[in-house]
């Protein structure tokens, strides 16, 4: 099975990548989950440890345990890199090449390992022109796009920017992994 590194971002749809995290640990995957500051506003990173039983990464600088220069070994351990959900902040980062928290400065060491996306934020967001060409840019570079469902958002609003259901989710990163092995 595959060593999953699940980058979890700062916004709602965070309690759906818990399902996610889940769904990966069930179907025999090990997962190293990686939190953004702003996703521990959502999910507490006790939540990811208990489903994942293994440590989560939250700080470039916290006290060493066991030493590794983590953005580097998180980066070599993964077979496949997630990111979800990806905010428009974090899929504004990964096209720049900006690299300021652990989460990014890990995905930009580990850029040769398959990237998967998916995004979720308000549809007037991932409808901004900025967003799309963020995208295209990720796309071009080799990231798989898990594109987000439409429904009602957690603001109230009707439209596309859903963070894909976690059984679509899981389905598309065990599709990909069977491709990687053949």
């Amino acid at each position: 099975m595959a060593n999953v590194l699940l980058g979890v971002t700062g916004g709602i749809a965070c309690y759906k990548a818990c399902e996610v995290a889940s769904r990966l640990v069930k179907g025999g995957h090990a997962v190293d989950v990686v939190m953004t500051k702003n996703a521990q506003e959502f999910v507490r990173p006790l939540t990811f440890q208990t489903l994942v039983k293994a440590p989560v990464y939250t700080d470039s600088f916290a006290p060493i345990e066991d030493y590794s220069v983590e953005h580097i070994s998180l980066a070599k351990r993964a077979d496949l890199c997630l990111i979800c959900p990806a905010t428009a902040n974090v899929i504004g980062k990964l096209a720049a090449g900006i690299a300021d928290d652990l989460l990014t400065t890990v995905l930009l060491a580990a850029w040769e390992k398959p990237l998967v996306v998916c995004p979720a934020m308000n549809t007037a967001m991932y409808e901004n022109p900025a967003v799309q060409e963020n995208l295209a840019k990720l796309r071009a570079r080799g990231a798989h796009i898990v594109e987000p469902g439409e429904g009602l958002l957690a603001c109230g609003d009707e439209g596309r920017g859903r963070l894909a259901e976690p059984a679509e989710i899981t389905a598309f990163l065990q599709n990909l992994l069977k491709e990687a092995a053949q």
